[in-house]
């Protein structure tokens, strides 16, 4: 029904026309009942899907990725449909607007979004607020991440003072935290994955650090294999939990939509950039650092390819954009479908056969092909 129906009503509006009233009509699921009665509808259960990253469980390895709920408005929505973890945000310091409309841009012959939004955000500390309300609304959630950036007025010199406000006032409400230094839509914000600067931002982070929460940095699909080296050591001498892989491209390779609008690129053609990096990275912590994958995850088959490349988990944006609503419970049922016709134990031995079986076909098709 959604995409006979309700997509075509969305797309026929301003993307983020429609995003506002995805918004409006998912808040009734933040009465718990609704969202109870959501969940009842959208979850799979099977211990199977669990995974435990960082010392937290998850229900399933699917999560929300930071973007699509900035200021913790459709918790219940989230829940209802059945995702393993929530990442909101990007949260910034101070309550800032963005860049200016329009700022975002389907690609759909490519099932990819170009955003410019450039961290609109009620601040920190209101979303400090209403987390205090969602925890005391609901007695059970899955695990609540907050993702933080900075602010666009705070000059560059002074970013870990700006990230340290939101990290103190989020970090005893999340379950984990992730430090944004990878979006191409706020001046300079890229430069703080430099070894120096990221080094002192994530050891002011982790000082302030008294609960011990897991503190994940996300990074940039376009930082070549040397930055990304620098990038892991940085993570590792600072006891990071782990890193999250990728945030969006400013690459334009590949597509067949004619646009040429600034912003950060995600969906489907980010898929192949996001594996690659996801394998180096896994190759080059050598299990130092746990891994979550994102980037055009919209199969549970592309769920397999990510955690055979290294990651623990994964998460969606652009995908839910165009699949809709039941996408969580599709890639779970393909998952537990896919471990009980081949009586996988476990996540990881499927995601290791599906990279065996697949490797197997390729080569038989070379073999073909010759």
């Amino acid at each position: 029904m959604y995409k006979q129906l309700v997509r075509p009503l969305f797309f026929s509006m301003q993307p983020e026309t429609a995003h506002d009233l995805m918004r409006s009509v998912g808040r009734v699921a933040n009465i718990p009942s609704v969202s109870g009665a959501l969940l009842a509808a959208f979850q799979v259960r099977d211990p199977r899907l669990e995974v435990n990253v960082a010392g937290l469980r998850f229900p399933n390895p699917i999560g929300l990725a930071a973007g699509l709920d900035k200021n913790a408005e459709l918790i219940g929505l989230w829940r209802g449909l059945g995702f393993g973890h929530i990442e909101l945000g990007t949260v910034t310091a101070r309550p800032q607007p963005g860049n200016p409309k329009p700022r975002i841009f389907r690609l759909a012959a490519d099932q990819a979004l170009i955003n410019r939004m450039g961290f609109p955000s009620e601040g920190a500390e209101a979303l400090e607020l209403r987390l205090r309300g969602i925890r005391s609304r609901y007695r059970q959630l899955p695990p609540i991440g907050a993702n933080i950036g900075k602010s666009k007025v705070t000059e560059i010199d002074h970013a870990i003072e700006d990230y340290l406000y939101s990290f103190t006032r989020l970090a005893p409400l999340v379950d984990y935290v992730t430090v944004n230094v990878s979006s191409p839509n706020t001046p300079g914000l890229r430069q703080l994955q430099e070894r120096d600067r990221l080094s002192a931002l994530l050891q002011a982070l982790q000082s302030a650090n008294r609960d011990r929460k897991p503190i994940f940095v996300k990074v940039a699909p376009d930082l070549s294999f040397p930055a990304i080296d620098e990038v892991l050591q940085c993570c590792v001498e600072t006891g990071m939990a782990g890193i999250i892989a990728t945030n969006t491209t400013i690459s334009r390779e590949g597509l067949r939509s004619p646009i040429e609008e600034s912003g950060g690129l995600s969906g489907a053609p980010l898929r192949a950039r996001a594996l690659d990096v996801m394998r180096y990275i896994s190759s080059q912590s050598g299990g130092r650092l746990e891994l979550i994958g994102v980037g055009g995850i919209t199969s549970y088959q592309d769920v397999l390819n990510m955690i055979a490349a290294g990651a623990s988990m994964v998460q969606i944006y652009t995908a839910l954009i165009y699949e809709g609503p039941g996408l969580v419970r599709a890639i779970e049922r393909g998952l537990c479908a896919y471990m009980e016709q081949y009586r996988c134990a476990s996540l990881r031995e499927a995601a290791m056969l599906w990279s065996e079986r697949s490797e197997d076909t390729a080569e038989r098709s070379v073999g073909v092909a010759r």
